[in-house]
């Protein structure tokens, strides 16, 4: 039975290809990029694309694209595909979520999936433990992160834990189907990311509360408005307030979640440690 893995640039992605060859399951590489080594070319954007990709595929891992999604479920279906797991965000069980940036286009292609004669497992990832990245520049340059809700709490989870959770659904029939709540052991808020972060680096790392129109204006020239905005939205509300965290990855695969340290250490070197 061959897999094909969409979203070959992205972390889960790759992570979950090294381990699909460490247990020499049969899988093909899907890339938006043409001539990405090792990949057939699959932007997720562009129906063209898609009918050679899927050609003897029996189980997909689907980043969410919405743009294409309908287009893509045909295809899939029409290929004989029988088990699509989407790599969606538990931002789909917030408020309104088709009408935030943040959730909407995960929602679409969910519903696309659920309305398909296709077997279907969303995986929903919380917080990645890998937004961490945005602060590296600054700790490297020796500048306070300027954060607009110190104290906004989320449930950070390492993408080892959502690809090795991919990896169970895809292999495994008995946990395949139905929906999975991904998140870290831990709700954390941003202030103890940088503790933990000072701590495993061994160097203080400094933070500054900004307001809301600073923190846009910082961040103008890479995250559009309606994005940041919704993001701040987001931050508000979790201020001071825990995240609750699930089981769902030790149910999925045999282990408790890993913790944000770990992944800081997994990282340091992208923070100058």
């Amino acid at each position: 039975m061959s897999i094909l893995v969409t979203g070959a640039r992205g972390a889960v992605a790759r992570t979950l290809t090294g381990l699909l060859t460490a247990r020499g399951t049969p899988f093909r590489l899907g890339s938006r990029e043409r001539g990405t080594p090792g990949a057939v070319h699959c932007d997720l954007s562009d129906p063209a694309t898609f009918r050679t990709a899927l050609a003897g595929v029996r189980s997909v891992f689907l980043y969410a694209e919405a743009s294409a999604a309908e287009a893509f479920v045909q295809e899939a279906v029409t290929a004989g595909v029988e088990h699509v797991v989407l790599l969606s965000s538990s931002s789909v069980l917030g408020p309104e979520p088709a009408g935030s940036p943040l959730s909407a286009g995960h929602l679409a292609v969910e519903q696309a999936l659920l309305a398909s004669p296709l077997r279907t497992t969303l995986l929903r990832p919380g917080s990645f433990a890998s937004n961490a990245l945005g602060w590296s520049w600054a700790l490297k340059s020796g500048r306070p992160v300027h954060l607009p809700h110190p104290d906004s709490h989320c449930d950070p989870v390492h993408e080892a834990d959502i690809a090795e959770a991919a990896l169970a659904v895809l292999t495994d029939p008995a946990p395949a189907g139905g929906a999975h709540t991904l998140t870290g052991p831990q709700s954390l808020t941003f202030a103890t990311q940088l503790e933990i972060i000072g701590r495993v680096l061994g160097r203080p790392v400094p933070f500054a509360a900004v307001t809301a129109e600073e923190w846009k204006a910082e961040v103008a020239d890479y995250i559009p408005g309606p994005y940041a905005d919704a993001l701040l939205d987001f931050w508000a509300a979790g201020d001071g307030v825990p995240v609750p965290v699930t089981d769902a990855v030790e149910r999925l695969t045999g282990h408790p979640a890993r913790s944000f340290e770990t992944w800081i250490r997994d990282h340091a070197g992208a923070f100058g440690g």
